[in-house]
C-alpha cells in the first residue's frame, strides 16, 4: 500500500487543529496536497508560509473541488453554512469529516443540508488541543497517543470510516468509535464542564473589587486550573449551544454537589470534607496516572 493515503486534502479552517492535522499527515507522508480554506487571507498566507498548506482559497466550494478528503475544522455554529456551500461541489467519492467537540449538532446540520446523513460523512473529534489557537500554534505531534473519537451512523460507508480512521492513525492517534449521543454526554462531563468551570471562576474573580490583587497573588494551582479559560471564547460559545442538553444536565449535577460542599464548609463538617477530598483524590489518581 502506498504511503500516500490522501491525494488532495481540503481543510476548511486552518487553525490549531486543522493545521496540526496537516502537519502530522505531512510528517507521515500520508498526504500529497493540502488545500486550505478560510475567510482571512493573511491567516491563510501565514499557513502557506509555514508550510502547513500548499495552496489556499477563500471560497469553500472552490476549495473542495477534486478533494478526496474534506475536513471541517470550523466552529460548530458555522458547520451548516459551510456544508450548504460545499454540498454541490463535492466530488463523487469524496469523504467529509469534521473535528467538532459536539456531534449531535453536526448530524443535524448534515440532515438540514443533504436531507439525510450522507454515507460519506464520518463525524470525528480529536481529544487534543491546547489553550492556544491559530495556525501558528499548530504542531505535528498534537495527536500523538491521543484519542480520536469517530461517531459514524448506521448508514456510514464502511470504507469511508476506515479511511478517516487511517488518517488519524497516520497522525499517531488512538481511534475509537461510539454513538453520537454517548459522545456528547461523555464530552459534556469531561471537557465541556471543566471549561465552563474555568471560565466561570476567572470571570467571578475578575469582577471582584480587589481582582487585581487576587490575580497578583495567584499561585501555580490557580494558573493550572484556569489555563483552559484562555481558550477561544467563540469556539466554546458554539460548543455550549450545540451540546446544551447534555451540558445543562452535568452542570446541574455539579451545582447540586457544589451546594452540598458549601453547606459542609458552612457547618465545618470535617467528615464530609475529608470523605469528599479523599474520594476525589483516589478517583483522579486511579484514572489520571497516579495524580500526574
Amino acid at each position: 500500500m502506498s504511503d500516500v493515503l490522501i491525494s488532495r486534502l481540503c481543510i476548511i479552517g486552518v487553525g490549531l487543529i486543522g493545521g496540526s492535522l496537516a502537519r502530522a499527515l505531512r510528517d507521515s507522508n500520508a498526504v500529497k496536497e493540502v488545500i486550505g480554506c478560510g475567510r482571512d487571507i493573511a491567516h491563510l498566507q501565514q499557513a502557506q508560509q509555514l508550510g502547513v498548506i500548499d495552496h489556499f482559497v477563500t471560497d469553500p466550494a472552490e476549495a473542495v473541488k477534486d478533494a478526496d478528503m474534506v475536513v471541517l475544522a470550523v466552529p460548530l455554529g458555522a458547520m451548516q453554512g459551510i456544508m450548504q456551500r460545499i454540498a454541490p461541489a463535492l466530488t463523487s467519492g469524496c469523504i467529509l469529516t469534521d473535528v467538532g467537540s459536539a456531534k449531535g449538532s453536526v448530524i443535524i446540520a448534515a440532515q438540514n443540508v443533504f436531507g439525510e446523513v450522507p454515507t460519506f460523512l464520518i463525524p470525528g473529534h480529536p481529544i487534543a488541543g491546547t489553550e492556544k489557537s491559530g495556525v501558528e500554534a499548530s504542531f505535528a505531534g498534537l495527536f500523538q497517543d491521543r484519542r480520536v473519537i469517530l461517531t459514524p451512523t448506521e448508514t456510514s460507508a464502511a470504507d469511508a470510516v476506515q479511511k478517516v480512521r487511517a488518517m488519524w492513525e497516520a497522525c499517531g492517534a488512538d481511534v475509537v468509535e461510539m454513538g453520537v449521543a454517548h459522545h456528547d454526554e461523555i464530552l459534556a462531563a469531561t471537557s465541556h464542564l471543566p471549561h465552563m468551570l474555568a471560565y466561570a471562576l476567572v470571570d467571578t474573580l475578575a469582577r471582584m473589587d480587589d481582582s487585581r490583587e487576587i490575580f497578583d497573588f495567584a499561585a501555580g494551582g490557580f494558573r493550572d486550573f484556569t489555563r483552559i479559560a484562555s481558550s477561544d471564547p467563540d469556539m466554546w460559545h458554539d460548543i455550549c449551544l450545540a451540546n446544551h442538553d447534555a451540558l445543562v444536565k452535568v452542570l446541574e449535577a455539579f451545582s447540586d454537589d457544589l451546594r452540598l460542599l458549601a453547606d459542609a464548609v458552612r457547618r465545618a463538617d470535617s467528615d464530609f470534607l475529608k470523605d469528599t477530598f479523599t474520594r476525589a483524590k483516589q478517583a483522579r489518581d486511579g484514572f489520571c496516572d497516579n495524580g500526574d
